[in-house]
């Protein structure tokens, strides 16, 4: 019996405690998810400002690589984070950014030929270009693969496929001013 009773005595003090408790933790849980809110909505807005760098980057070569960098921008709907010059005016790195991805872009040297080009001057290049397949492109997934594609065109750039849907998905494939292919996806 003296347990029994003891055992009540001891129940109701951890009772009423457990609710203060209770309410503690509630508060506290509503404060630290506040807080958690907050911390995840400065941190989306910090993501939109930095460029957390992928585990592949696609450099890309240009005959003019600033003019590359002003095209993709209007054509494509990549966002410009660097840009650095010779003193000769030519681009030697330039970043731009799309959905999380990016890319580095730069003229090498006075000699380097774009896709296009090479393709003027050597029938192999011109014959493996023929058809509309991605030869040594880039994969870029797009929120909205109408839209984007609608954008491309006005741009100038040349389409290599109407959009297309079935497996892997809704796409459709360009070139973009100097002859580099590109293969736009929509994400799911």
């Amino acid at each position: 019996m003296a347990s029994a009773a003891r055992k009540k005595t001891h129940a109701k003090p951890n009772r009423r405690a457990g609710g203060r408790k209770a309410t503690l933790t509630r508060k506290r849980r509503t404060a630290a998810s506040k807080r958690a809110r907050t911390r995840s909505r400065s941190a989306r807005s910090h993501a939109t400002r930095q460029v957390v760098t992928p585990a592949v980057v696609p450099m890309l070569s240009y005959e003019d690589g600033i003019a590359a960098l002003d095209w993709l921008s209007r054509a494509f709907g990549f966002r410009e984070i660097a840009r650095h010059t010779e003193p000769d005016g030519r681009l030697s790195h330039g970043e731009m950014t799309v959905l999380g991805g990016l890319i580095m872009l730069a003229s090498p040297t006075p000699d380097y030929q774009s896709p296009k080009r090479h393709r003027e001057i050597c029938e192999p290049a011109r014959k493996w270009s023929a058809v509309p397949w991605i030869v040594d492109g880039v994969l870029v997934y797009v929120a909205d693969v109408e839209r984007h594609f609608v954008r491309a065109k006005a741009a100038g750039a040349t389409i290599l496929s109407d959009i297309e849907e079935g497996p892997p998905g809704k796409r459709y494939r360009a070139e973009d001013l100097e002859g580099h292919r590109w293969f736009f996806m929509q994400d799911h």
